[in-house]
């Protein structure tokens, strides 16, 4: 599917293409990031089969993940946040006042991954378009845009005691750590898949080339239930993997031998993003999905004692503090 980008402005200064290769490199961002220029896309929604033009445009500090329903006589705004998740079936939906947008997580891992805290989202539809069914062309999105950086503060959803949800021998587990981290396992009973284990961290490159490409994935037999549910009415070979009892029926086959769980992980990073923060914690999964993963992130509301909002500067201080105690004292602190 053919990706169109529209800029809405020249060029971007060096000045800022150098800052934002800067902050890449260096791990943690310390200040709040936004779009150097709008770009747009347009595609189809996978669910509704509708065709969607979608613009991504730079936003004022503290905005905030903000997307907006253009195709109504009054344009509705729908802050991304834990209290915006509507529906978990199938794909992450956020609503207010009524209206919703679906399918958020591929543009939102890629969001958070690429180090954005503050944009304008605009769809003229209920959905997301699909694009190839990975993340890769909202990459391509954001790096035609560029990226500056803020003179505010960026926050960060620190771990501090873990916490986890299980279900049926299903589970996902988020530890303290010094990054964000992510592990996941998928064990599915198709010879195409059986069990995956892949591993990676944030931010960094690791997205653009090991997660960002990962394609959504279904099963040939699902496909008639699904339609007849209203769902993936707008999936085909070209923005899926799809699979029979025996194989992928893409011509060109799957761009990793593990693309199943690692698309599970780009669905996660998305789903970690309504946290309203970065996360600096380590995710650990074991055959999770939208569902566990929003339990997860309720568990964590509802459970402060166990993480704290901060910025960079004072996790860093706090770790050069720690660092210079006695060996005992650390010992004494850390089973508090």
């Amino acid at each position: 599917m053919a990706l169109k980008l529209i800029r809405e402005f020249s060029h971007v200064s060096e000045r800022c293409h150098n800052l934002t290769r800067k902050r890449e490199g260096s791990g943690l961002m310390i200040y709040q990031r936004t779009l150097a220029s709008a770009t747009r896309c347009s595609g189809t929604g996978l669910h509704s089969g509708k065709e969607v033009s979608l613009t991504l445009r730079p936003a004022c500090a503290n905005t905030g993940i903000i997307f907006t329903r253009t195709d109504l006589s009054e344009p509705v705004t729908i802050s991304v946040g834990m209290k915006a998740i509507s529906a978990s079936s199938f794909a992450t939906s956020l609503e207010n006042r009524g209206v919703s947008v679906t399918t958020v997580e591929h543009l939102l891992a890629t969001i958070s991954a690429l180090g954005i805290d503050n944009v304008i989202i605009e769809v003229d539809a209920p959905e997301v378009p699909i694009m190839d069914g990975s993340a890769a062309p909202f990459v391509a999105l954001i790096e035609n845009a560029g990226v500056v950086e803020q003179s505010q503060p960026r926050n960060y959803v620190v771990i501090r005691k873990p916490i986890k949800v299980t279900e049926n021998g299903r589970w996902i587990e988020i530890r303290p750590s010094r990054n964000t981290r992510i592990s996941y396992t998928v064990d599915f009973e198709h010879p195409m898949i059986s069990k995956q284990f892949y591993e990676t961290c944030f931010p960094g490159r690791a997205f653009q080339k090991e997660i960002s490409p990962a394609r959504t994935f279904g099963f040939l037999s699902d496909v008639a239930e699904l339609r007849s549910k209203g769902y993936a009415l707008g999936g085909s070979l070209e923005n899926a993997v799809v699979m029979d009892d025996f194989g992928v029926l893409n011509e060109e086959g799957l761009r990793f031998p593990d693309e199943f769980v690692r698309h599970k992980i780009l669905d996660l990073l998305g789903d970690l993003c309504l946290l309203g923060h970065p996360l600096i914690g380590h995710v650990i999964a074991h055959k999770s999905g939208h569902a566990m993963n929003h339990e997860l992130l309720r568990e964590v509301i509802s459970s402060p004692e166990c993480w704290e909002v901060t910025e960079l500067s004072e996790i860093r201080t706090r770790e050069m503090r720690q660092a210079a105690m006695p060996f005992r004292e650390r010992q004494r602190r850390a089973s508090v």
